[in-house]
């Protein structure tokens, strides 16, 4: 987060500076990217790309603090992720044939981005035992790092129902992990919002 200089990075952003927008860009890109991939989005760099662009052209209508801010952003971005998932089933893709990625990708590609998607896996697994709805809100509120009063501007829900959600999240992920308590440390810091 950017703290107590988001205002004047927020000013500067509107006056069209390159370095407030680099700020954000590299504040909020990864976050987006993890949010979409944890939502099982096909293309969520493609996403976030979009996303980033509606921030830059409607920036001028936004008024409030840094967690509106980011509330604001990952609500445009599951939007976009909606979108992109109803592009994609009235237009399903044609896999590409094994020749032309044999002919166009080095070998070792392949290895190397299943080392680097090894902890994403993971991740997915925890969260298939979690509804759609409750893995929006443990990936804004674990990822993005927005509060639950965030998370439920972001998807546009009241409050009782986001902490409800969380909730019976983190049951469902004690009861996949088969353990009477999630770990200690990890326990108070995903309860406390």
């Amino acid at each position: 987060m950017i703290g107590e200089g988001f205002e004047a990075v927020l000013a500067a952003a509107r006056r069209g500076e390159e370095g407030a927008w680099r700020r954000f860009y590299l504040e909020l890109q990864p976050v987006l990217v993890g949010y979409l991939r944890g939502r099982g989005c096909a293309q969520p760099e493609d996403v976030a790309a979009e996303t980033l662009l509606q921030v830059v052209r409607d920036l001028r209508h936004f008024t409030g603090s840094e967690g509106k801010f980011r509330s604001w952003v990952f609500s445009i971005a599951h939007h976009r992720m909606i979108d992109a998932r109803r592009h994609d089933s009235a237009r399903p893709a044609q896999p590409t044939s094994d020749e032309v990625l044999a002919r166009h990708l080095p070998a070792d590609r392949f290895e190397d981005q299943a080392i680097a998607d090894l902890g994403s896996s993971e991740v997915a697994h925890l969260l298939e035992a979690c509804s759609p709805d409750q893995r929006s809100v443990l990936l804004l509120r674990y990822v993005a790092d927005l509060t639950l009063h965030e998370v439920a501007d972001a998807l546009g829900k009241e409050y009782g129902a986001i902490k409800a959600l969380h909730r019976r999240a983190l049951g469902a992920l004690r009861a996949h992990l088969g353990v009477e308590e999630y770990p200690n440390r990890a326990s108070r810091t995903l309860t406390s919002s």
